[in-house]
């Protein structure tokens, strides 16, 4: 598809990254778990601009972090609060995890800081390399499905935004706590507002020893951010950047492996008045990969990857209620990569580089007093080098049948580009391929929201995926190599549901269950790395108790069953006390003792206890 879409919206004046600086300010997330059938909590993932939660036609869950920092270590902690969101984390303490939403790889998520695109261009793995502590993040955003209309590439299956918000009122709080296998942590959170300038300082470290050989891990992330407000709008400017050295024993095959990634990221957002943005951001992350830690000159990987995203968005309000967003993007990334191997140097995935453009137009329509709304948008995205031009639709609406029943339904097409790691890669276990083509996919939601009562709500939906090109490794037998291809003929089919129950005023219940199914007919007897390590059933119950004295106790019990394993239980406690100078905190995880992966082969942590405490200075 060629330049007409984008020069309507050259012609108009676009932009590109959402507005989550809206959302920030205005959301008023609930304490715990994913935000249901609130009016007033803003969500911008999947619609033109800001829409009230219980509105979106989308399936978007919101995931305060805010009231939930004193019990979690990582975002991951927070992230586990959605059922339809799967996990495959290698190590503790946020060293290296992926996300997988309805069935797919941990490549077709999209990930998000404020709305600027965080996804690594080496590797997917990197994707989580999050540069800002879990402490500066006030919400996660959660889109279900294809999402490429609004974000772009690597929205196939869905989009994780992390989002920060401007302070309103000066503190000083530090943590600290020790745990099971001589865990260790410390944050510093610092906020002040004078006037119209409000200002975040976050830091944070936290290292173990490891519950076995080869999984010690030591992780520091640091950010600071201001807003500024000004006539023509706010000003909002974000440094970051993180360090991560941890054993990788067994991440990528049967070796005693160690890896270190640093990262740093500059952003600035400008509003050039109340409905135009522009926005700019650069990311920068280093890869230091060692096969045998004990002996690194046998094989070493060292990558270098830099990316960069502009942006420019303008919204029109029409007649009747209706919305028109035009924007427009640029992005491009670059590696510089190489190995050493027995004395000799030699280039990895080599030096690369590649841009692209894009345009899209999304019209909202949402009449005032009408019970429905409307959604449709399209975007043209244009590759450097030749490549073809990518066109992705998407269409979603909703109806409110009754003050308490509300239907949605949603269709998209949502796409990725092969990462370096992809196409260059090979080690002793590996072989990338050059010829890999992008990966895309249709796929559409269905779904409804009930409030049954004033104390409990359910939400349920169906949602298919069906994918072309989908990248994978495949291999023929356990003494092949793995093989980069691309594979047709995979899709996916399934269903989540989620109840809410306020048993009471200090009482709540929250039982949430995802379930799919996925073709397996495109491996062609071969084996696959990836694309099928999808939970088959993944379900989460939550109980949570103010006890008295801003005393909470939260209960989290998953049950999770991958393709082909068996299930397994793992149960969580944070007994937390949030109010005075002094916050005391306990973290028991995997109480039930379980022995289970989350990835093949690499074991996952048995019972860990960890306690400490926050000390707050102001309010």
């Amino acid at each position: 598809m060629s330049s007409p879409l984008l020069k309507l919206v050259a012609a108009a004046a676009g932009i590109a990254a959402p507005l989550p600086l809206l959302v920030a300010q205005n959301g008023k997330p609930a304490p715990t778990g994913p935000v249901t059938g609130l009016s007033d909590t803003m969500v911008v993932l999947g619609s033109a601009t800001p829409v009230p939660l219980a509105e979106s036609p989308r399936p978007v869950a919101v995931l305060p972090v805010a009231s939930q920092s004193l019990a979690a270590v990582t975002p991951l902690d927070i992230l586990r609060n959605d059922a339809s969101v799967f996990l495959e984390q290698r190590g503790a303490g946020g060293a290296q995890s992926d996300i997988v939403l309805q069935g797919g790889s941990f490549e077709q998520t999209l990930v998000l800081l404020d709305g600027f695109r965080i996804n690594d261009s080496q590797t997917a793995h990197h994707d989580l390399d999050l540069p800002v502590p879990l402490d500066a993040i006030d919400s996660i955003e959660v889109l279900e499905g294809a999402g490429s209309t609004l974000h772009g590439v690597d929205a196939l299956s869905g989009v994780v935004d992390f989002i920060t918000r401007a302070p309103d009122h000066d503190r000083v709080r530090l943590s600290a706590d020790e745990g099971s296998f001589e865990e260790n942590q410390e944050n510093l959170l610092a906020d002040a507002t004078r006037g119209r300038w409000s200002g975040r300082l976050a830091a944070g470290r936290n290292f173990s020893t490891g519950f076995m050989t080869d999984r010690d891990y030591r992780n520091e992330e640091a950010s600071a951010e201001s807003w500024l407000g000004t006539r023509l709008g706010v000003t909002d400017m974000i440094f970051a950047s993180s360090d991560r050295a941890f054993g990788a024993n067994g991440f990528y095959g049967n070796y005693p492996q160690w890896e270190r990634t640093k990262a740093w990221f500059a952003a600035a957002r400008q509003e050039l008045g109340p409905h135009t943005v522009a926005a700019f951001g650069y990311r920068r992350h280093t890869d230091d990969y060692v096969l045998v830690r004990d002996d690194p000159g046998i094989y070493e990987n060292n990558h270098i990857d830099g990316s960069w995203q502009a942006s420019l968005r303008h919204t029109l309000n029409l007649h009747l209620g209706a919305l028109m967003l035009m924007g427009l993007e640029a992005d491009g990334d670059s590696i510089r990569s190489f190995n050493f191997s027995n004395g000799v140097t030699s280039w990895a995935l080599g030096i690369h580089a590649r841009n692209r453009g894009a345009g899209y137009v999304d019209l909202e329509f949402a009449p005032a007093k009408k019970r429905w709304n409307l959604s449709a948008g399209a975007r043209e995205e244009i590759f450097s080098g030749g490549a073809q031009a990518v066109f992705s639709p998407q269409l979603a609406g909703s109806m409110r049948l009754t003050d308490k029943l509300k239907l949605r339904a949603n269709a998209g097409y949502g796409f990725r580009i092969p990462t370096y790691t992809d196409l260059y890669y090979s080690d002793p276990t590996t072989i990338g391929n050059p010829n890999l083509q992008p990966e895309s996919a249709w796929s559409g939601n269905l779904g409804a929201d009930w409030a049954v009562s004033s104390r409990v709500s359910l939400s349920a939906t169906g949602f298919y995926s069906q994918q072309h090109d989908t990248i994978d490794y495949v291999r023929a037998n356990s003494n092949d190599l793995w093989h980069a291809a691309n594979l047709n003929g995979l899709h996916f089919v399934g269903a989540e549901s989620t109840l809410t129950w306020a048993v009471s005023a200090s009482q709540s219940v929250r039982v949430a269950w995802t379930g799919m199914h996925g073709a397996q007919s495109a491996l062609h007897g071969l084996q696959s790395e990836y694309i099928f390590n999808y939970p088959v059933e993944n379900v989460y119950a939550t109980w949570t108790a103010a006890l008295g004295h801003a005393m909470t106790i939260r209960n989290m019990v998953q049950l999770a069953q991958r393709y082909q394993q068996s299930v397994y239980p793992v149960w969580n406690v944070w007994i937390t006390h949030a109010s005075g100078r002094i916050q005391p905190y306990l973290r028991l995880t995997n109480l039930s003792n379980t022995g289970y992966q989350e990835i093949e082969g690499v074991q996952m942590p048995p019972r860990e206890i960890a306690g400490g405490f926050a000390v707050q200075f102001g309010r």
